[in-house]
């Protein structure tokens, strides 16, 4: 990271509605903001073995396969997104999420890595960071210097919130 570059962290869950929204909230503005690097935080709203909708685990696992593998993860995300949120492709399954993610990565490596569990403990890791050390309590959330903007319940972050809080704004 340049010095002139300030991380931002964005905590998320591909199974939510209100992250979906602020991440097209950050496609438009995060071009106004250069000075602002993105650092991916995925957490899972509803781990497992809560039984509230599709588990989003493996397509965060997904993410970190993509982003070892040097795949764009703005497009990543967009079709994350929208298998969970628009789509009847069973998220949960390794062959489907697989198969659903083929004309973006390696299909077969990608399946390897899920099957293996090889980013799972990362993606453990991930849910401790947002809900145990960052003090995420719902999603989306954002983390940038010593300040953060926190999602409301059922609510998410509007545009504006998060233009304030990219302009050094609380």
């Amino acid at each position: 990271m340049s010095a002139d570059k300030r991380q931002i962290e964005i905590f998320f869950d591909y199974a939510c509605p209100y992250c979906r929204k602020a991440h097209e909230h950050l496609v438009q503005l995060l071009p106004e903001f250069p000075e602002a690097e993105p650092i991916w935080r995925p957490c899972e709203s509803h781990p497992r073995p809560e039984s509230h909708g599709l588990h989003s685990d493996l397509c965060i696992q997904a993410m970190f396969f993509a982003a070892e593998h040097g795949i764009d993860l703005w497009i990543f995300h967009n079709r994350a997104y929208s298998l969970m949120l628009d789509t009847d492709v069973n998220v949960e399954d390794i062959d489907a999420l697989a198969e659903s993610l083929s004309d973006l990565l390696d299909a077969d490596g990608l399946r390897k890595a899920l099957t293996s569990g090889k980013h799972l403990s990362v993606q453990q890791d991930a849910n401790e960071y947002a809900f145990g050390q960052s003090e995420v309590w719902a999603v989306p959330s954002y983390r940038m210097d010593v300040r953060k903007l926190d999602s409301i319940k059922d609510i998410g972050v509007t545009k504006d919130q998060l233009r304030n809080f990219l302009e050094g704004g609380a």
